[in-house]
């Protein structure tokens, strides 16, 4: 039986605009994923997370934007990864820099998703975030 990993990380990227944490969010991954945010102007100087660390962010991020999309530009399959080329934007709970809370917040994202047995193993993130 083949596995549709296109299809699975545009469902996990609705579960993220959803809102979506723990068992939700979990069922992407794999228990061993790891993920690796490059540094980025929110995070300097990237970040490494396991699965708890995952959901624990999710949860954190829920505090943080009160609502999120995502839109795919561009997506390539090769073998077992997926590439998505994504516009990001996130409606602010909170003050970050020049944005209120209430204001949108814009990034433009490449993500490189491996997968293992239908589910994440590994994902890399590069942001871009517009000027804020």
């Amino acid at each position: 039986m083949s596995v549709d990993i296109l299809t699975i990380a545009k469902n996990y990227l609705k579960a993220l605009k959803l809102g979506k944490t723990g068992k939700d969010l979990a069922i992407f991954f794999h228990e061993d994923v790891k993920q690796v945010e490059m540094p980025n102007r929110l995070n300097p100087n990237g970040s490494t997370s396991d699965l708890n660390t995952l959901l624990e962010r999710a949860e954190q991020g829920k505090k943080i934007v009160k609502s999120q999309d995502y839109q795919i530009r561009n997506a390539i399959v090769q073998d077992n990864t997926v590439v998505l080329e994504l516009d990001w934007s996130g409606v602010l709970n909170v003050h970050i820099g020049t944005l209120n809370a209430g204001q949108t917040m814009k990034a433009h994202f490449a993500m490189f998703i491996d997968f293992k047995d239908g589910k994440i193993i590994h994902q890399r993130n590069y942001d871009c975030f517009e000027a804020f």
